[in-house]
């Protein structure tokens, strides 16, 4: 490994630990992760999107669970993802046709996720290509829609297999982004970034 991309990781995870730590230091997060919530529904893209995939919230992310009841509600068809492996055991992004609140249970880092018993389930299970639009939780984001993850590559791998034409919408707190970020020339830059405070117009994928 040059010293150059080691210098470079080093950078990254230190970056990586102040927005860590931003996150972790957000005031009032129901608050404002209603705010940013209701800005994200209100946005087109959404409005227009038949299948839209949501995350869980864990941790410090902006939440969303608190809106998933109303969602379910809106004639959409909600997707929410579940951490599994594939086939040569690399993370992957399984992906859950979500009906009702009562089919999740607490899994994986303490995600609510569907029980494990069902993941195969006929009709349950949804393909990358079917959705509309992503709802991309992040570390940190850059307000031109650069993303920093956890450095597990599930949504690395997940956003490499959607549709062209399929949404890419970060949600975060304000104090989240970053003037610049530090990228690579495989990571996909979001849509639009939607926070408390504003939407932002992202650069999206070239």
């Amino acid at each position: 490994m040059s010293d150059t991309l080691i210098e470079l990781m080093e950078r990254k995870s230190v970056l990586r630990r102040t927005a860590y730590d931003a996150r972790n230091a957000q005031q009032e997060k129901d608050r404002v992760s209603e705010l940013a919530v209701a800005a994200l529904m209100q946005l087109p893209e959404y409005q227009a999107a038949r299948s839209p995939l949501w995350y869980l919230d864990c941790r410090s992310e902006l939440r969303t669970r608190h809106a998933l009841r109303a969602a379910l509600t809106g004639g959409k068809r909600i997707v929410v993802p579940y951490c599994t492996v594939d086939e040569q055991g690399a993370n992957k992004l399984g992906l859950w046709w979500l009906e009702s609140m009562d089919e999740l249970i607490v899994g994986k880092w303490k995600i609510l996720e569907p029980p494990r018993e069902r993941w195969s389930e006929p009709g349950k299970e949804i393909a990358p290509e079917d959705l509309d639009l992503v709802i991309v939780p992040g570390v940190g984001f850059s307000r031109t829609g650069g993303r920093m993850g956890n450095g597990q590559g599930y949504y690395d791998r997940l956003l490499q297999r959607v549709r062209p034409e399929c949404s890419l919408i970060g949600l975060c707190y304000e104090s989240q982004l970053f003037d610049e970020l530090i990228v690579g020339p495989h990571d996909v830059f979001m849509d639009k970034i939607v926070t408390e405070r504003a939407v932002y117009q992202g650069q999206g994928r070239q």
